[in-house]
């Protein structure tokens, strides 16, 4: 389980950096807001599905079997393959097609050539960007901005592994306790796709929009912990086996709890979204070094809750 944390945590700082990239590569200060709230939404429908397969298929099971889980597994493979083929069909940007065309120039050299020297070019590039990145890490709007960046990640790993596994072990909610756990996964992605919709396509691009949908999603995310704090049993992230044994503070209740699930995508929405449009206006020309400095600033406190 370890191992495969490791890799998941790689190749996903890999993929948003790369997405960040091209996001911005494509995107100026006008349409950045709008082409951010249309990533977000696409990527969070992912939500919506995989969440219900879960609902439909784990509903009323009072234990998960091996033989599902790897089912959900095998699926998540494929569709991890084919999400990855699709980017050979993205077009390139005008810097790649000049490079291209420098190349097919430059035919006349031999294959051994034209690899040693791609070869440098790729150390040279990630050595530059390095050094820009290190050099970025320690200026002011980087600093301000990590607090957000790690507080994103500190939901996303409450959200995605702790809230659902809360509510499969509360034993309040009975015999449909695992089935809300992709039931909430749904909720989830309604809120996210909701705020970014919202917030991403509709919202001008301006500093008054932009703190005003930040300080909604404090808002939101302190009702949601707020009443998940209270209906949720002590005991529900560490048992296993059997289900909870202590009462919380009020009664448990579904519509409560499905609700708390949509107010945590809103919130998240309204982080993410908003730091994105913000790196993209402030970085423009340096997107690829200010995205990991964003995902690794937001990996490594979900990853440290993770491990605790």
């Amino acid at each position: 389980m370890k191992r495969s944390m490791t890799v998941c945590v790689c190749a996903f700082a890999v993929l948003w950096t790369a997405q960040g990239n091209f996001l911005v590569l494509n995107s100026d200060a006008t349409t950045i807001n709008k082409n951010t709230g249309m990533f977000w939404v696409l990527l969070q429908c992912s939500m919506l599905f995989g969440n219900l397969y879960i609902y439909l298929d784990w509903n009323g099971k009072a234990t998960i079997t091996d033989g599902d889980r790897k089912m959900v597994f095998v699926v998540l493979l494929i569709l991890s393959v084919l999400g990855t083929l699709s980017f050979i069909i993205l077009r390139k940007n005008q810097d790649d097609e000049e490079a291209l065309n420098e190349g097919e120039a430059d035919s006349l050299l031999s294959a051994h050539m034209i690899f040693k020297q791609r070869a440098v070019s790729a150390v040279r590039d990630a050595s530059t960007e390095f050094r820009t990145m290190m050099n970025m890490f320690c200026t002011k709007t980087i600093l301000l901005l990590s607090f957000g960046m790690a507080y994103s990640g500190l939901e996303l790993t409450f959200y995605s592994g702790v809230y659902g596994t809360c509510l499969g072990a509360t034993a309040q909610f009975g015999p449909s306790a695992k089935g809300l756990i992709g039931l909430s996964g749904i909720l989830v992605g309604v809120g996210e796709i909701v705020g970014g919709g919202l917030f991403g396509l509709l919202c001008k691009n301006n500093r008054f929009r932009r703190t005003s949908v930040v300080f909604l999603g404090m808002v939101v995310h302190f009702i949601a912990f707020y009443l998940i704090f209270l209906i949720i049993p002590e005991d529900a992230p560490i048992v296993f086996e059997t289900d909870t044994q202590h009462e919380p503070y009020l009664m448990p209740s579904v519509p409560i709890a499905l609700m708390c699930s949509f107010l945590l995508g809103l919130g998240d929405s309204c982080f993410n979204t908003q730091l994105y449009s913000i790196l993209g206006c402030l970085y423009a020309e340096q997107s690829s070094p200010a995205f990991a400095i964003f995902k690794f600033i937001q990996v490594l406190p979900a990853v440290t809750s993770d491990l605790l």
